[in-house]
């Protein structure tokens, strides 16, 4: 009797940790197209992505950078005050009325032919925003300036 009870607790201890694996390959299987990678400017001119990789990049617009297209169509260049990626931006939604040279912004898109093809483009939400990983990018690389300082 007592040997029946240990093998059945071994049999559902068993059970239940293949479910558990199951369970957490098929989450990581539903979440691979759905993580984006964050990458400063820096990480992307030294280690360049593959085309077929979606990521983020994020840093400041550079001045003088921007250059409008046809339709929602624009260009610009992306820093981190080490390295300039340009991005060519090809969605199909217009630029975000608080997208400027000089400020923040994070791209979502590839990396093709050595330039950043976004197809989302995120912008400051009011005028001292700046994303999370962009102002990290910029403190490693050492040019952060505090808007309050």
């Amino acid at each position: 009797m007592r040997g029946l009870k240990k093998k059945r607790r071994i049999q559902i201890i068993a059970v239940a940790s293949v479910a558990l694996l199951v369970a957490t390959g098929l989450i990581g299987y539903a979440l691979r197209d759905g993580i984006n990678y964050f990458y400063s400017p820096t990480q992307v001119a030294e280690n360049p992505p593959d085309a077929a990789e979606t990521f983020r990049i994020g840093g400041l617009v550079m001045e003088d950078s921007i250059v409008t297209g046809e339709g929602f169509a624009f260009s610009f260049t992306v820093t981190d005050g080490n390295a300039e990626i340009p991005v060519a931006y090809i969605g199909d939604e217009p630029r975000p009325d608080l997208f400027e040279e000089g400020q923040g912004t994070v791209a979502t898109g590839n990396y093709v032919n050595n330039v950043f093809q976004a197809h989302t483009i995120f912008a400051k939400h009011d005028e001292t925003y700046m994303p999370v990983e962009v102002i990290d990018a910029l403190k490693a690389q050492g040019v952060y300036q505090d808007p309050d300082a």
